[in-house]
């Protein structure tokens, strides 16, 4: 079998960034808003009592930043990839407070990584590989890579086949999508 680079995006393919953000924000202010369908944009509309600064300071905190938790399936795809040989590099946005705890949360979480395998950017487009899974089809739009948009409300209504792109639910989809079209 062929050895692929596989570009993997972190927040909302391999953590559940989203609702563990809402659940984050639910239980510091006594809230109850429900997660699911929240798209990034959304999140703060949804907490109308809340300043945008309260919204968005989770995201900057190290605790809250190593307490995501794993999407189902995350590990066990991944780590998958990884011992079928193909070099696994994990591309990911972040702002100057997070890269450090984003660093550790992946290595802790898949211990088969290296710091090494892991770039921050938010030009994944210029990364070389066979293929990007990402929830941000605009991440995917000018790659030269298999396109993977990882289903996730931020992209909702995003019609992924009219532009190349193949949209899935589960990493376990899209390695089975990577191993069918990669042949």
């Amino acid at each position: 079998m062929k050895k692929y680079q596989i570009l993997v995006d972190c927040d909302n393919v391999l953590n559940n960034l989203s609702e563990d953000w809402v659940a984050y924000l639910n239980k510091k202010h006594g809230l109850s808003v429900n997660p699911y369908g929240l798209s990034h944009a959304q999140i703060p509309e949804a907490f109308p009592t809340l300043t945008r600064e309260e919204v968005k300071s989770p995201l900057r905190d190290e605790t809250f930043g190593l307490s995501y938790t794993l999407k189902p399936g995350s590990f066990e795809a991944l780590k998958q990839m990884h011992d079928d040989g193909h070099e696994i590099t994990i591309v990911t946005a972040h702002n100057n407070r997070t890269a450090g705890f984003k660093f550790e949360w992946l290595t802790t979480h898949f211990p088969f990584l290296s710091r090494d395998d892991i770039i921050i950017t938010r030009k994944k487009h210029k990364i070389i590989g066979d293929v990007l899974i990402d929830d941000a089809a605009k991440n995917l739009i000018h790659g030269f890579f298999l396109k993977i948009l990882f289903d996730h409300p931020n992209n909702h209504g995003y019609d992924a086949e009219a532009n190349g792109m193949k949209r899935v639910y589960t990493l376990e989809e899209a390695y089975k999508i990577i191993q069918k079209e990669l042949k």
